[in-house]
């Protein structure tokens, strides 16, 4: 199946005629354009915390704060904006939020202290999350089964490269203008995103598959979602396999510098070269898919990362093979990272089309909450290799056994099931 055909088809002089679709090609690019938005937001910042601090006259602590403001931002936005988009459409709700982001980016310029920046970095995470659940809502409008993951392989190479340019980017952007010049440049790209969303995004739900916009109906619509096993045990895993992923970025700075005395230039090279091997994953990912089912795809992902989890955990508490020891097996999670990461959200959302928004909504919700609250036990447990290694062991071993007890993948017949009618 290449692309959805529920669409219901335009009617012309001559009879119903099918109405045109953007290719995959310039789709990916738009969307990608928008989810970029989150990861850039999140991470361009991380290079002027130290400048912040002294600036602002904070804490450390304080600072950080405005992080993980940003990551409930977009776990609480997506819950919200999902439901509208499916109520709304998809175009106006991302525009929107769009614009939102814009507005909080801009006032960062003005903001006068640390509370005002968190109350800010907030406002910035409830509107990239519009980018975030409404891309996946499109992807579930346009595509289904093998087409959806090959073009989330698509996305999450945006997911995966954006993360390790941003924090150069940002870098670089303060060899010119403060902190708050970062901020100016992430406005300047909100605004540049509502400009090419407003002429090059069409409208991809119909009114008649729109559903009403209701608290009752909205929480109906979520009840029904995870009522259904299967969808709420791919969600999971989702959102485990993102967890071992936030793990990774928690900790490589302090494994890398701190316990193998790395400079930042030779950490940056390191951590790049890592993020080489997720990105190679994702885009490996529609070859297999030619062959092989994605769930398939998926249960080979994660028991390969479960595998190297635990050569990590081993080589780092034995010291085995010392920098290389930790280096190999933590590649060797990421490309399997990068296999599961499309396809557990493309089953998950296969199984909900007459609620993609909410379906997306919750998906991308649990993500980046498992995630924000996951990274952290890294620092808890030492910020060293071993610790790393336990958390991303700990996280893919409840991945995969959500995925073999909840999921069930063999029983998925071509690696997706059938949609659940949600709220209804």
């Amino acid at each position: 199946m290449t692309s959805r055909t529920d669409l219901p088809p335009a009617t012309g002089a001559s009879g119903p005629v099918e109405p045109s679709r953007p290719s995959m090609g310039r789709t990916a690019l738009v969307l990608g354009a928008f989810v970029a938005v989150g990861p850039l937001t999140i991470d361009m910042y991380l290079p002027a915390l130290p400048t912040i601090v002294t600036q602002l006259q904070t804490t450390e602590a304080a600072v950080q704060l405005t992080l993980t403001g940003t990551l409930v931002g977009l776990a609480l936005g997506q819950l919200v904006i999902g439901p509208l988009s499916d109520a709304l459409g998809r175009r106006r709700p991302l525009l929107a939020g769009t614009a939102l982001h814009v507005l909080a980016s801009l006032l960062v310029l003005l903001a006068p202290n640390i509370a005002v920046l968190g109350v800010l970095r907030v406002l910035q995470g409830v509107g990239t999350a519009a980018g975030a659940v409404i891309a996946l809502a499109i992807v579930r409008d346009l595509y289904d089964g093998r087409a959806a993951a090959t073009m989330l392989s698509r996305l999450f190479l945006v997911m995966g490269a954006a993360p390790v340019l941003a924090p150069t980017i940002g870098g670089e952007v303060l060899r010119f203008t403060s902190w708050r010049g970062i901020f100016a440049l992430l406005g300047l790209y909100g605004l540049l995103l509502l400009a090419v969303g407003a002429r090059a995004l069409r409208e991809t739900l119909p009114p008649e598959r729109r559903r009403p916009l209701r608290l009752d109906a909205t929480v109906r619509t979520y009840r029904a979602l995870l009522r259904d096993r299967t969808y709420l045990g791919l969600v999971l895993v989702a959102g485990l396999t993102m967890a071992a992923l936030f793990s990774y970025v928690a900790g490589a700075s302090f494994v890398y510098q701190g316990q193998f005395g790395l400079d930042q230039q030779q950490f940056g090279l390191l951590f790049g070269a890592g993020a080489f091997w997720l990105i190679a994953a994702t885009q490996l990912n529609p070859l297999a898919l030619r062959r092989f089912a994605p769930a398939q795809v998926l249960l080979a992902g994660t028991l390969g990362g479960l595998l190297a989890g635990t050569a990590l955990v081993v080589l780092s508490t034995t010291g085995t093979g010392g920098l290389v020891g930790v280096v190999a097996p933590l590649w060797a999670v990421l490309f399997c990272t990068g296999l599961a990461l499309p396809n557990a959200p493309a089953l998950a959302l296969s199984r909900h089309g007459e609620a993609a928004g909410a379906a997306a909504a919750l998906l991308g919700a649990v993500q980046f909450g498992v995630g924000a609250l996951v990274s952290p036990l890294v620092g808890l447990l030492g910020n060293d290799a071993r610790a790393m290694g336990v958390v991303i062991l700990a996280a893919l071993t409840l991945g995969t056994s959500v995925l073999v007890l909840l999921v069930r993948p063999w029983q998925l017949a071509g690696g997706a099931g059938p949609a659940v009618a949600a709220g209804r």
